[in-house]
């Protein structure tokens, strides 16, 4: 019988372990251990008969053991809200490109924004491998974040009230001014000769409470804060118009544009900003349905910089985040503070830009 067609120590077993491996190559198992971590000399024809061995059992080291021996996983976690969403899978693509680089790995949970999968991501997933996350909160109170990051290491992407307790804190924060591009944006559209503007995608959740200028940020979602930033720029000598919308979606963009045209009719629009590029290509398929031009009749603008929107017709303006700068910053902070990084956290503000393209085009 050949040694192919021999037993091997273990058949029958769900998985071969270290102990296999040993016995196949005529070796200890600490042998093993020592040619798989590269944690002691190995004689070279040794190494390559355990080599062989491995190769023929498929063997592959446990995570667990492997953690034990050395502190760390090198992974690393990342919540964010909903990766149906073009903005965040582009950010988990870009966070797992920046951890690769760094030989790590990245364990991604979607929360659909949900607190009590928040909370689950907040405490590390449930599980103790982790050695640090990126975080970004959309309902989780701030103070269950400030306990959670106590525990394990963590960098917050974005605005979410967090700004009191991350001075007393190691934790870290990476952000664009929500508000401030939110006010650029909207002074573009004002630019371009528009003063019929309206703003689709503020929060309506409760406790969001009616749209005031004076409270900056009054409500914890991204998109209440860029209403804030449009009702800076439109002032008090214009009236200003709110759709909200909780779903950032096609779907919802073109649903609330084709109610407001229902309700309101044309006189009342000349141009529309979108708290994300999908409620922005929604909001464009709705005014062409009702025979209405981007940009002759109305503007459109848009926020990520999606693909999307780039390749849209008329392609669509739209605020642009660097989601590879933040995503190196956020893995390089996270890193330093796993490697012992001490004293109270910062927050980065990252700078925007906002790529004009022919849906604002100057109103004629």
């Amino acid at each position: 019988m050949s040694r192919a067609d021999s037993p091997t120590p273990w058949q029958g077993r769900s998985r071969p372990g270290i102990k296999d491996v040993a016995a196949l190559a005529s070796v200890s198992w600490k042998t093993v251990s020592n040619v798989v971590n590269e944690s002691a000399p190995v004689r070279p024809e040794t190494r390559a008969r355990v080599q062989a061995a491995i190769a023929e059992l498929g063997y592959r080291p446990t995570l667990s053991g492997r953690y034990l021996r050395q502190g760390r996983s090198r992974i690393l976690g990342l919540a964010v809200a909903d990766l149906r969403l073009p903005y965040f899978s582009d950010l988990a693509h870009a966070v797992i490109e920046a951890a690769g680089t760094r030989d790590y790995t990245v364990l991604i949970e979607e929360t659909l924004a949900e607190v009590e999968r928040e909370r689950h991501a907040a405490d590390g997933f449930g599980v103790h491998l982790l050695d640090g996350l990126i975080y970004s909160p959309q309902s989780l109170d701030p103070e269950e974040i400030r306990r959670a990051s106590t525990t394990l290491p963590t960098v917050v992407l974005g605005e979410h009230g967090l700004a009191e307790l991350a001075r007393d804190l190691a934790l870290d924060r990476v952000l664009i001014d929500n508000v401030a591009a939110a006010r650029e944006a909207t002074q573009h559209l004002l630019d371009t000769g528009r003063r019929a503007i309206v703003f689709l995608g503020a929060d309506p959740r409760p406790g969001a409470g009616p749209p005031d200028h004076r409270r900056r940020g009054s409500a914890s979602g991204a998109g209440s804060l860029r209403r804030d930033g449009y009702l800076e720029a439109i002032g008090t000598d214009m009236t200003p118009t709110i759709l909200p919308t909780s779903v950032y979606s096609r779907p919802a963009g073109y649903d609330g544009i084709s109610t407001y045209l229902t309700e309101s009719g044309t006189d009342r629009l000349d141009a529309i900003f979108c708290a994300n590029d999908q409620l922005a290509i929604g909001a464009m398929a709705a005014l062409r349905q009702a025979g209405l031009r981007v940009s002759e009749d109305v503007a459109v603008l848009g926020w990520d910089g999606s693909e999307e929107g780039r390749f849209a017709n008329p392609g669509l303006t739209s605020v642009t985040p660097d989601l590879s700068a933040l995503s190196e910053l956020a893995v390089d902070l996270l890193l330093a503070r796993i490697e012992g990084s001490a004293g109270p956290g910062k927050v980065h503000v990252l700078p925007h830009q906002i790529h004009i393209r022919d849906s604002t085009a100057p109103a004629r």
